[in-house]
């Protein structure tokens, strides 16, 4: 009799609400619905649920959709996602839930997963889930999400906040990139860029880069840093310097740093620092080069430099981090001590 333990994908509910957005109720389909494992297995099941027995919801397009599953689903999540609705009622008006939503969430067990995209926020915190906590939402409604929820630490300037058991997202395309760190936080960069390449959409924009532009975007005949961050992408292993980015695109340092900043959205030594993580996370994940090799490879130069920079943007040492997603060893709970992608900057 085999000992193999029986397998059971990861389990992703989405709550659809009343005036609810097509495009952000499709995107945990889109993104959890791609991944597999090495014996072709989805490692996740997603589903739809409802407040209400099954029937139609409305969106806020001219149609509506039907969703075969009620409240009961939220019951069996691992994870529970909130996309925007934009019937939010009291939630957004007061703060405070409908009875037919309170008894809903109501069903969610202790330590589930909760993830919001967009206004989808409000319900969270409305539910008492963020107390405390930071959290992120739409720029244009998070004054009124502030003043609404005072006890919560509303960050505005960035895409996503991942605060362990509890996520969230700015509007829209910001909850692919959610999504998206979802499953590398799950399984990894490996499995993750592949649903993004299937996705087309960039692989990975860090939950700290900037929810929009401050200053008005360049014009597409004015010089951008698009050249600058190629060549240094070919050359991350090497000592790369501000000035020889700026010198690739003819600008002084001072031009160009605030160039990359408009469209970047981060300074580029940041930017550089998120790039060498991301290529030590990748050789960590499929290669057996050692620590050291793998510090050398994305350009930290000393294997103590890389594991500085992994525990402060990851919470795990490259040891740890490699025996987490090697060898099929991945767990739906990911990385021992959860990544803090949005903290001060």
């Amino acid at each position: 009799m085999s000992s193999e333990p029986e397998f059971r994908p990861h389990r992703v509910v989405v709550l659809a609400l009343d005036g609810l957005l097509p495009f952000e109720l499709g995107i945990p389909h889109r993104i959890f619905g791609r991944p597999k494992d090495e014996r072709g297995r989805h490692l996740y099941e997603v589903v739809t649920c409802s407040v209400r027995p099954p029937g139609p919801v409305e969106t806020d397009a001219d149609f509506s959709i039907h969703v075969a599953h009620g409240p009961e689903a939220l019951a069996t999540a691992d994870t529970v996602v909130i996309p925007a609705s934009y019937e939010l009622g009291p939630v957004f008006e007061e703060g405070t839930l409908t009875d037919e939503l309170a008894t809903a969430l109501a069903r969610i067990r202790p330590g589930t997963r909760l993830a919001s995209i967009c206004t989808g926020v409000y319900v969270l915190a409305a539910a008492g889930h963020l107390d405390g906590r930071p959290a992120t939402t739409h720029w244009a409604d998070a004054d009124h999400f502030q003043q609404m929820f005072p006890r919560i630490k509303v960050d505005a300037d960035v895409l996503f906040i991942d605060d362990g058991d509890v996520l969230t997202s700015a509007g829209v395309a910001a909850g692919i990139d959610l999504c998206l760190h979802i499953v590398r936080r799950d399984h990894g960069t490996a499995v993750a860029n592949e649903v993004a390449r299937r996705t087309v959409v960039p692989p990975h924009r860090d939950g700290g880069q900037a929810q929009y532009i401050h200053r008005p975007v360049p014009d597409p005949q004015m010089a951008t840093t698009t050249a600058a961050r190629a060549w240094a992408l070919g050359r991350l292993r090497e000592p790369i310097q501000l000035r020889d980015m700026a010198e690739q695109e003819a600008m002084s340092v001072r031009t160009f740093t605030r160039r990359f900043r408009e469209e970047v959205g981060v300074s580029p030594g940041q930017w550089l620092t998120q790039q060498r993580v991301e290529r030590a996370r990748h050789l960590l994940e499929s290669t057996d080069l050692s620590v050291d090799q793998v510090a050398r490879d994305a350009g930290f130069g000393a294997a103590q430099s890389m594991r500085q920079h992994l525990q402060a943007a990851l919470g795990v040492t490259p040891t740890a981090y490699r025996r987490t997603f090697r060898a099929g060893g991945n767990g739906a709970n990911g990385v021992e001590d959860h990544e803090r992608v949005a903290g001060p900057r």
